[in-house]
């Protein structure tokens, strides 16, 4: 799908067709799509394909005519209804008189300027717009970095009282998570600080700065997921322990619940044999059925309360 928006008076409206200082967005474009962009701007296809494919790396490209910044960014999918956060590709490009993003999916990042009506965003300064973009990624990440900390805090609450695998296998899907997010973001401070010594892109003092703020981010998205990512590591260690423990009180509970049942299973076994009922105490007697059921009950309550003084239970 091909869109194009334009700035007009603190609006970004959509057009029709291509004009100067416009902004084009492909989201999962078909090969029409990709071959009109690629003549009418001379860029070269396999660029504008590269953010399709999801295990494209980050870099920068500098052509005659354009300048390529491949960058990865955070998304959710939906499995099974269970959210995944995962990266994948969005490729920017800087052209003589247009600005070209392409992403496989629509994400919020580009979603939001869509809709936004504001001054700060014009697409006639493109190097603030790109920038712009950037930091909305970085922004990004810190967003579902934080999801991802608090649905890892809901995991360890159930983690207390579990005795399945159900929450460890959650926890071990959010650190797949951080794991995508380090490694992408990484990608990306190399990607900004190639930005930041380059030449071929025109920054005024104020593109400057926030392409600076843009690293910054970046950095702060790295070391939460650094962090975060060494919390759920040792939480998985921690609660794997945790989880063979509670299933060894389980097994305990059951045992001294089986040794105390077994006293009166044992009496009413001796009863039952097809022997002489005069060589066994009460068996003659009117009422020594219930004797021997109060006997057997006074024994196990006993060995249960015994067994309860030594925290057997």
């Amino acid at each position: 799908m091909i869109r194009i928006f334009k700035t007009e008076v603190d609006e970004m409206k959509e057009l029709t067709a291509p004009e100067k200082d416009c902004w084009i967005s492909l989201v999962n474009p078909n090969e029409e799509e990709l071959a009109s962009v690629s003549s009418r701007y001379c860029i070269d296809p396999d660029d504008l394909r590269a953010a399709l494919d999801e295990e494209e790396r980050a870099r920068i490209e500098t052509e005659d005519d354009y300048t390529l910044i491949l960058v990865d960014i955070p998304a959710v999918e939906v499995s099974k209804d269970k959210e995944t956060y995962v990266t994948e590709p969005l490729g920017i490009v800087l052209a003589k008189d247009a600005i070209i993003t392409v992403c496989l999916h629509e994400t919020p990042i580009l979603y939001t300027m869509k809709q936004k009506r504001s001054s700060e965003l014009r697409t006639n300064m493109r190097t603030r717009f790109i920038l712009q973009i950037l930091y909305r990624n970085a922004s990004l990440y810190l967003q579902y970095l934080r999801i991802i900390n608090k649905k890892s805090d809901m995991v360890e609450q159930k983690l207390h009282d579990s005795t399945k695998n159900r929450e460890l296998i959650a926890l071990l899907g959010l650190e797949k998570s951080l794991v995508y997010f380090t490694t992408s973001l990484r990608s990306n401070e190399t990607v900004l600080e190639k930005l930041l010594k380059s030449e071929r892109i025109k920054k005024y003092p104020e593109d400057t700065d926030l392409l600076e703020d843009v690293i910054v981010e970046n950095r702060q998205a790295i070391e939460m997921a650094n962090i975060y990512s060494g919390i759920l590591s040792n939480l998985m260690d921690s609660y794997a322990s945790v989880i063979s423990n509670n299933l060894n009180i389980v097994m305990k509970f059951l045992a001294i619940v089986t040794i105390v049942l077994s006293i009166p299973a044992i009496i009413f076994a001796a009863y039952g044999m097809n022997v002489n009922i005069s060589g066994m105490p009460l068996a003659a007697q009117p009422y020594g059925f219930a004797a021997i059921i109060g006997v057997s009950v006074v024994i196990t309550l006993i060995v249960a309360v015994y067994l309860s003084k030594k925290k057997m239970f």
